[in-house]
C-alpha cells in the first residue's frame, strides 16, 4: 500500500490507538509524557508520532481545526490499521456551571457542521464508543478528577456562533461546543472503529468568556493550560484499558 496522501503514513507504521489533538504543537506536549518518541511524518496540519506510554504503544496525530481535516485524518488512520481514535482537545462551555479548566468527556455530538452530511443524514447520531467513554471516565475517577460527561455540539463556524446558537445549545443541555468530535464519531462508527473525546474548557460562551482573552500572549487561559496537561494524562492512562 502506498502512503496516505495527507498523513504520509502507510500500513504497519502506526499503533492501533491514536490520540488526536487538533493543534500540531500539542502532539509534542502529549509525547512529553511518553517514552520512545519517534516522528513518523509531518505534512500540513498533520503531525504524527509513535510513542510508548507504560506498556502501550500509541500514535499521536494532529487533525488541524475543524471537521473536514479531522475526517481526513480518520479516513487515513483507518486505512492504515488504526482502530481507536481519542480526541484530546479544547472546547467552549455551554452551561453556566462549567468553569474554564474543567474537563468534558463527550458521549455524543450534535452535527452542526458540514462534513458528516456528505456521508450520511443528520438524523444518524454521532455517538462516542462506550468502551472509550468508560475508560476516560474510569481513569478520571481513579485519579480523583471530576469531569463532565454528556453530549457536545460540533460546529465549524467558529466566528458564526451567534447568541441564538448558544442559547439553543444551552437549552438542549449540551455541555460544550468544539469542532471535530462529530466527524470522528461518525467516521468511526461507519468504519467499525472506536472513538471518544476528552476536552478541556477554555472559555464559557454562556458567560461570554472566550479563549485568547489572556495577558500573556497565550491562546489559552492559565487554568485551561494547566488542565490540558491533566486531560492528556487521563487520555494516555485510558489507552492502557483500550
Amino acid at each position: 500500500m502506498s502512503k496516505q496522501p495527507h498523513l504520509l503514513v502507510e500500513e504497519g507504521e502506526l499503533a492501533d490507538v491514536a490520540l488526536l489533538p487538533g493543534d500540531p504543537g500539542r502532539v509534542d506536549r502529549i509525547a512529553g509524557q511518553c517514552t520512545d518518541v519517534d516522528l513518523v511524518a509531518e505534512n500540513r496540519e498533520y503531525k504524527t508520532v509513535n510513542a510508548r506510554y507504560g506498556d502501550r504503544e500509541v500514535t499521536i496525530c494532529s487533525t488541524g481545526i475543524g471537521a473536514p481535516s479531522a475526517a481526513i485524518a480518520a479516513e487515513e488512520l483507518s486505512a492504515v490499521g488504526v482502530d481507536t481514535l481519542v480526541r484530546v482537545g479544547t472546547c467552549g462551555a455551554l452551561q453556566s456551571d462549567i468553569d474554564i479548566g474543567d474537563m468534558v468527556v463527550a458521549t455524543g455530538a450534535a452535527k452542526d457542521e458540514g462534513t458528516t452530511p456528505r456521508y450520511e443524514s443528520r438524523t444518524v447520531p454521532a455517538v462516542a464508543d462506550y468502551d472509550v467513554v468508560s475508560a476516560l471516565v474510569d481513569v478520571s475517577e481513579a485519579r480523583g478528577e471530576t469531569v463532565g460527561v454528556g453530549p457536545v455540539a460540533t460546529d465549524d463556524g467558529y466566528y458564526a456562533e451567534t447568541d441564538e446558537y448558544v442559547a439553543a445549545w444551552e437549552a438542549a443541555g449540551l455541555l460544550a461546543v468544539e469542532m471535530e468530535a462529530a466527524a470522528l464519531f461518525s467516521l468511526a462508527r461507519r468504519k467499525g472503529l472506536r472513538a471518544g473525546a476528552i476536552c478541556t474548557v477554555d472559555g464559557n460562551l454562556v458567560e461570554g468568556t472566550q479563549k485568547g482573552e489572556t495577558d500573556e500572549n497565550e491562546e489559552l487561559p492559565e487554568k485551561a493550560r494547566n488542565n490540558v496537561e491533566r486531560a492528556i494524562t487521563i487520555a494516555l492512562e485510558a489507552t492502557q484499558r483500550l
